[in-house]
């Protein structure tokens, strides 16, 4: 989108002097965002030629007055095409400033986002995930190819971004089908941190964000029911790979760990309670919330299955995780083997963890809101609710039954 721009010599006769003299101003339009500036120069009204621009008359003193004005309105216009010509992004106030020799630093929207993904990439495994850094490199990538695609330049100054601008981004996601409305709606949410420290720094003189509210779509979560869990257990395999990944997907459907969890899953982080019983505790690598999960039957005879496997004995691990790709990609033939007719990937199994494993069978929600390592209660009610339809599309069947 190409920026409109204009200049304007007006007469303010708003501010007349004891004289009855008029100051002269300049006004620069870009995007129907106005500057204007005194020129330090001041005329009675009668002598000024408003269609021009300029003061009337033939005098050395007029002459030298106008080719004055003449001469902002050049470097003005020699400043905006310079600017236009570098694609670097601009305003009436830069343009203004440039002019007037008095530039102040302008934060622009990427170069800032660049500096918090650097100090972020920085406290990955201290304060932040990789998945967490990973998430903020991909939104920057999005404004700038948003950026690109809707401005036609390479940053934009943060003084500039409104609501428009917030909502005709989330519009950009949507259309481009990087994911579902949820998904573009977190990429928003990150984008927003970045205005939200711009603000707190003073870069911007208002949170473009006060008014806008972000938008979720209901989704509902599947789980594995307890007959296609057990289906999955017994199912024989002859191809060892989708073994192992059914074992380790059946090891997270018994501890209700998520996949980036299992994969660095030490005997370190198993502990021994006074009556015997083995416990796992794990800082989750997504909140750095503490999870305490007790190791059930089915879970221990996983890790003894495997305690002499290659890469558990190479890594010092606990279970031989592969990579999530193609363990998302196994699970779909574990699907199918197993006649289950349902969306399988990894995350699933922390779903059923925590509905028909947990609370189906009456662990109390705040027992489970702990195992899954859950900062609010909030997000573990999601998974009472699944229950509680479940229960109601039981009791549908039955009704047509009876």
């Amino acid at each position: 989108m190409s920026n409109s721009f204009a200049i304007l010599s007006y007469l303010r006769t708003g501010r007349l002097d004891n004289r009855g003299k008029a100051p002269i101003y300049l006004r620069i339009t870009v995007n129907g965002h106005r500057s204007e500036f005194s020129i330090k120069r001041k005329i009675k009204p009668e002598k000024w030629n408003s269609i021009k621009g300029r003061v009337k008359g033939s005098s050395q003193k007029v002459l030298d007055l106008n080719r004055y004005i003449d001469d902002l309105e050049s470097r003005a216009f020699a400043i905006h095409s310079k600017l236009v010509k570098k694609k670097k992004p601009f305003t009436s106030e830069v343009i203004k400033n440039k002019l007037l020799n008095k530039e102040e630093t302008y934060k622009t929207l990427l170069t800032i986002y660049d500096e918090h993904n650097a100090q972020i990439e920085e406290l990955v495994g201290i304060d932040y995930s990789y998945g967490a850094y990973r998430r903020h490199i991909r939104t920057l990538n999005h404004l700038q190819d948003f950026i690109k695609q809707e401005y036609k330049r390479d940053d934009y100054y943060v003084k500039e971004i409104d609501l428009k601008f917030i909502n005709r981004f989330h519009h950009h996601l949507v259309t481009k089908k990087i994911g579902n409305q949820n998904t573009a709606t977190k990429y928003v949410v990150n984008f927003k941190k970045i205005m939200r420290i711009a603000f707190a720094n003073n870069w911007v003189n208002k949170d473009p964000f006060f008014h806008w509210k972000a938008k979720w779509k209901k989704v509902e979560r599947e789980v594995l029911t307890e007959l296609e869990l057990r289906t999955m257990m017994e199912k024989e395999f002859k191809i060892k790979r989708l073994e192992q990944v059914r074992d380790i997907f059946v090891f997270c459907c018994f501890t209700g760990l998520a996949y980036t969890d299992v994969q660095k899953l030490s005997e370190n982080h198993v502990i021994l309670k006074m009556n015997g019983s083995r416990w796992i505790k794990i800082n989750r690598s997504k909140t750095d919330s503490r999870s305490t999960i007790p190791l059930l039957p089915a879970a221990e005879e996983i890790i003894k299955k495997y305690a002499n496997h290659p890469i558990t004995l190479q890594n010092g691990l606990l279970l031989p995780v592969i990579s999530n790709q193609r363990t998302n990609a196994y699970l779909k033939e574990i699907a199918d083997a197993c006649d289950i007719a349902k969306h399988l990937t990894f995350h699933l199994a922390r779903h059923t963890f925590a509905t028909t494993v947990t609370l189906a069978n009456g662990i109390p929600i705040e027992s489970v809101s702990k195992m899954l390592g859950h900062q609010s209660l909030k997000t573990t009610q999601i998974y009472a609710k699944v229950i509680d339809q479940k229960l109601k599309e039981d009791m549908d069947k039955l009704r047509e039954k009876y």
